[in-house]
């Protein structure tokens, strides 16, 4: 197996887990030391520093230095080429969806067309 190496196969390994996820919600909020980002999840401190470790790989944070704290900042940067990414694939959703709507209104037509055509065969 190949390993991921690309920036985008790290960012998407990094938001594939719901914690790292909501890490990085929390931190889209303003930055935070580890212990602040332990309060809230239940895990232990070296749990989540796993987390940030993943989430630093993908340089999705980044650590600071600020006295004797090490603040984690997000970095939202990589996020960009998963956003240009999915969006390529959202062009093809929307045109899909768009046929679909046609076809749909095709069928409405010819409903249409043949509650019309009963009716007027009753008369």
């Amino acid at each position: 197996m190949v390993p991921a190496t690309s920036e985008l196969d790290r960012v998407f390994a990094a938001l594939a887990d719901p914690t790292r996820r909501a890490i990085l919600a929390r931190l889209a909020t303003g930055e935070a030391t580890v212990n602040e980002l332990v309060a809230p999840f239940e895990l232990s401190q070296p749990t989540i520093s796993k987390h940030l470790k993943v989430l630093e790989r993908a340089g999705l944070v980044s650590r600071g230095r600020d006295a004797q704290f090490r603040p984690v900042r997000l970095n939202a940067a990589p996020l960009e080429g998963a956003a240009r990414w999915i969006g390529d694939y959202r062009r093809c959703w929307e045109e899909s969806l768009d046929q679909l709507a046609v076809y749909v209104k095709e069928l409405q037509q010819q409903q249409k067309e043949k509650t019309h055509e009963s009716k007027r065969k009753r008369k």
